[in-house]
């Protein structure tokens, strides 16, 4: 998601800079703890490196990074840039990203691929886009079983009438798989106040081990189910949306309940939001899910949270979410990112599994979309996934309930 953020900053007189654009930088690498910090029971931080703004690769200006995920094949990560061709055509990235139980080394990118539409071109920009295409803002990205291909979700074009999106891919050239065909309910109606909000769709895209299963997740309630979140209230809740890969068969719904925005906002006006940024697969019936807040002059708060797919009601069926006609999955607190010791927190919006410690450890990597905004900066994160259990395995894939 593209945050007013940016727009705001640009806006705002310099004195009220800091205020409206809070810029993180690099926490040192954290030593080993004992036991995690209280509010964050399950995490306990490695380190952390950032890219400042301007950083270029392969003469594209690397930023916007919305989702990130690792290929234990190939050793090497994949992260897509939320860029509407506005700086450089969609792409993606590889990086390999170096970590050891108290450390975490900057990233080195690898190479670049730039994303094609069905027709074999690349997507426009928003300025001059192509006729009957969509100019995609892409948010979330899973490699496919072999790392030669992955999957990618756009959250649409709203304004020329382009809905949610979620395609496939081939590594290397971009060239374009697949687009999947979405249920009709994900079709945006803002006029009948139906289906998805602008620019808080599909946020997030989860991959059940062995790849044959997605879980499709909304950033904001549709229009129907609620109202957005405030400092006083939740809101509506939000719908994750799991499909068959190889079919694009609809599997199941369920709704997940995101907090109230933990912050007021600083300034008399301004956004104040909080949604879910990511989610990923934590063996085959669990995903972790991501949340991110951002209030001007409060900054970013972010928090981590596991749910089991398998609680909740099906709400595939219900037009609207309304309440006592659901159940929606229960939570439980992985982390508190204010609790782990990294100072400022950037807008983190990717998730994935890493390669685990020597000692077996299991480790989770996000990353940070800095939105193209001078004030902000890419921030990689690193750190040990220490429950449910001892954290150690094969991680992601084979976890007990």
């Amino acid at each position: 998601m593209t945050h007013p953020q940016p727009r705001l900053a640009a806006l705002c007189v310099l004195a009220l800079l800091t205020a409206c654009a809070p810029l993180p930088t690099a926490a040192p690498p954290q030593p080993p703890a004992a036991t995690a910090p209280q509010g964050a029971p399950w995490l306990r931080l490695i380190g952390s490196a950032a890219l400042d703004y301007g950083v270029q690769y392969a003469g594209t200006q690397v930023g916007g990074l919305s989702g990130i995920d690792y290929d234990a094949t190939h050793d090497r990560y994949l992260l897509v840039s939320d860029d509407r061709a506005t700086h450089d055509p969609a792409r993606v990235y590889t990086a390999r990203l170096r970590y050891s139980a108290t450390q975490l080394e900057a990233p080195e990118f690898t190479g670049v691929t730039f994303l094609l539409h069905a027709s074999g071109q690349r997507f426009g920009p928003a300025h001059r886009p192509l006729e009957g295409v969509d100019v995609p803002d892409a948010e979330a990205v899973r490699w496919l079983p072999g790392g030669t291909a992955f999957l990618w979700t756009s959250e649409g074009d709203f304004t020329r009438g382009f809905g949610p999106q979620l395609r496939a891919s081939r590594w290397g050239d971009g060239t374009a798989l697949r687009d999947y065909v979405l249920p009709d309910a994900f079709t945006p109606a803002p006029r009948e106040r139906q289906g998805p909000r602008a620019n808080g769709t599909l946020e997030g895209l989860a991959l059940a081990p062995g790849g044959q299963t997605a879980w499709l997740a909304m950033e904001l309630p549709w229009w129907q189910d609620g109202p957005l979140p405030t400092p006083a209230a939740p809101g509506g809740p939000v719908r994750f949306t799991a499909l068959d890969v190889a079919s694009g068969a609809v599997l199941r719904q369920i709704a997940y309940q995101p907090d109230a925005v933990p912050h007021a906002r600083r300034l008399p006006m301004g956004p104040q939001m909080v949604g879910v940024s990511e989610i990923l697969a934590d063996g085959p019936h669990h995903l972790l899910v991501l949340e991110r807040a951002y209030s001007v002059g409060a900054g970013f708060h972010v928090r981590l949270y596991r749910i089991d797919t398998r609680d909740g009601s099906d709400t595939l069926a219900l037009p609207a979410l309304a309440p006592g006609a659901y159940r929606p999955a229960a939570k439980t607190l992985v982390a508190d990112f204010a609790q782990l010791g990294l100072g400022l927190v950037d807008n983190i919006e990717g998730m994935t599994w890493g390669p685990p410690l020597p000692d077996g450890g299991c480790v989770l990597v996000f990353v940070s979309d800095n939105n193209f905004n001078p004030a902000q900066v890419t921030q990689f994160i690193a750190a040990q996934y220490q429950a449910p259990g001892d954290g150690h395995g094969r991680c992601g894939t084979n976890r007990t309930p």
